[in-house]
């Protein structure tokens, strides 16, 4: 009996230590865990009023502070060459310490314990809060593309969706520990983003491609739980605004929720013991697997270049010879001399801009047409739902539809930022209902272009250079924020509220928003140039890989 019980022990310490380092699983399960804690930028109207009012800022400047912010969470070129040199545990590390740093100074200030900064400075406070953001994002995100390559649109919907969907698990713990008080929650954007990815970035690891079993089916459990806490929190988020919850209660759905969250490591062990089970011949003819979806790559390639030469054979020039070395490992400044680099670049300036712009102001849109403080919060957290559900969806739907028939995933960026200038005109239009209807459009469809734009890049430029490349494109976003935000949505406000005791009305915001949609628009219109551009790409290279690997 004492030996079977020691046998068993062996067997159990044996498997936690294989699971903490040989598991592409349990790396998985600890970057979805670490996302869950990175979107504290998406938080900002959480925190705004008090910034606003403790530093007696008009809305300009608030807008200005919140660009900084967007430039900080979407300029990862530094991650991604740190990404590149050093791997994912020093880039985890080196996010772990921005945030701190960051976040510590901006609540001293709030609260008093530092002198009130200049707006300068505390743009520097922002801007270093949320760079730590493209880091916790880069290693996650890399990380998975190259553990699943087949299924890079998944996996980069689940990161980029936890991700989006890390904003209302904060606001959770702010709602259930903090009760609602500012000024802590600052506090709190400086430990727990900081404290979580420090436990977890040794577990993020790369691993063989090839290696494991019913890749599929794991991913979809991992995806099933995106869903199933999405609608927990949505769910919760609606109790609360119908019934007041008491303390046992609001501490048993918290417990719930963070039982939701330690399943992923669950679903992490049992995806690892299955792919224990393999035979060894299995996992040794891993290298071969690997070989020949190269030469299946390869082959498929070549093939697109042949026919693209002998269709094309007039167009000669420089940018065009660089396209059509699509599919292979380009690095940032190859990219940066492709067409189809800038037509991304700018497609996403449009799009991620005018979202980003949207949930910078959201808090004084609500303000502006009479919703309460508690609406307002529940109209950021319902954003962050709805921005997960389109990074989730987007990166599924993508992944399913180029599987299918190699559809070119470009075209899927054109259908979510037609659909986005629908939801900024039903935000402009002022009626009732319309911050709860318009924003879920809007949310969804920028969630979108968080899950697509990702793994385009991977698909279009290579994997090596990945997270250079993607964070380059990634600028896009505060750029599009900056003149939308700034010198659209800020100036106008600004200027319809000329007394300097705020704007009350729909007049405040319905040109800013008419003018966003016109941006969303002409967005779709460049992304179909993308897709127009790259379609015979995906049909003969992307495909023609994917149905070699599955063959395989």
């Amino acid at each position: 009996m004492v030996g079977w019980k020691r046998r068993a022990k062996k067997t159990i310490s044996t498997t936690i230590m294989t699971i903490q380092t040989r598991s592409k699983w349990m790396a998985m399960a600890s970057s979805i865990l670490i996302q869950c804690t990175s979107g504290s930028s998406y938080a900002f109207g959480i925190y705004s009023p008090l910034l606003k009012s403790s530093q007696s800022y008009d809305q300009s400047t608030l807008d200005s502070i919140a660009v900084f912010k967007d430039v900080g969470a979407n300029a990862g070129l530094l991650s991604g060459l740190l990404y590149t040199s050093k791997g994912p545990a020093p880039v985890h590390a080196a996010g772990a310490i921005q945030c701190f740093l960051g976040y510590s100074l901006i609540w001293l200030s709030v609260v008093g314990l530092l002198p009130r900064p200049p707006v300068p400075l505390m743009c520097l406070y922002m801007f270093v809060a949320a760079h730590a953001q493209t880091f916790f994002n880069t290693g996650n995100v890399v990380t998975a593309v190259l553990n699943f390559p087949d299924y890079s649109g998944t996996v980069v919907g689940i990161m980029k969706g936890f991700l989006g969907l890390s904003g209302a698990i904060l606001i959770q713990v702010y709602d259930n520990v903090l009760k609602g008080k500012p000024s802590s929650f600052l506090l709190m954007l400086a430990l727990l983003p900081t404290l979580d990815p420090l436990l977890l970035m040794f577990f993020v690891r790369t691993y063989p491609p090839h290696e494991g079993h019913d890749i599929k089916k794991h991913l979809n459990c991992f995806s099933v739980v995106a869903l199933v806490i999405a609608a927990y929190i949505m769910f919760l988020i609606i109790l609360k605004n119908v019934v007041s919850l008491g303390m046992l209660a609001r501490i048993i759905t918290f417990v719930i929720l963070l039982l939701a969250l330690a399943s992923l490591v669950v679903i992490a062990i049992r995806a690892h013991l299955m792919d224990s089970r393999l035979p060894s011949s299995s996992i040794e003819g891993t290298g071969l697997l690997e070989d020949a979806g190269s030469v299946g790559s390869e082959k498929a390639l070549a093939r697109y270049e042949r026919t693209a030469h002998q269709d094309d054979a007039q167009e000669l020039s420089i940018l065009d010879k660089t396209a059509m070395l699509r599919g292979g490992d380009l690095n940032l400044l190859q990219a940066i001399c492709t067409v189809d680099f800038w037509l991304l670049f700018l497609a996403m300036s449009c799009g991620m801009g005018s979202g980003l712009a949207t949930v910078n102001n959201i808090s004084q849109i609500g303000e502006s047409l009479g919703y309460t403080t508690m609406e307002t919060s529940t109209l950021v957290s319902l954003y962050s739902i709805w921005n997960f559900l389109g990074r989730f969806g987007a990166g599924y739907i993508s992944d399913y539809f180029l599987h299918l028939r190699g559809l070119a995933r470009p075209i899927f960026m054109v259908i979510t930022l037609a659909t986005m200038s629908i939801g900024h005109l039903v935000i402009a239009s002022g009626l009732q209902g319309a911050l709860y209807a318009g924003p879920i459009l809007v949310g969804v469809c920028y969630g979108s272009q968080w899950s697509l734009m990702p793994t385009v890049t991977s698909e279009i430029f290579g994997v090596r250079h990945m997270g250079t490349i993607f964070n380059t494109i990634a600028i896009a976003s505060p750029v599009g924020s900056y003149i939308l935000s700034v010198r659209v949505v800020g100036y106008i406000y600004d200027k319809e509220s000329a007394s300097g005791h705020g704007c009350v009305g729909n007049h405040c915001f319905m040109l800013s928003f008419v003018i966003m949609a016109c941006v969303s628009l002409l967005g779709s219109c460049i992304a179909l140039g993308l897709f127009f551009r790259t379609r015979r790409f995906y049909k003969q290279v992307i495909f023609e890989r994917l149905r070699h690997s599955m063959r395989e």
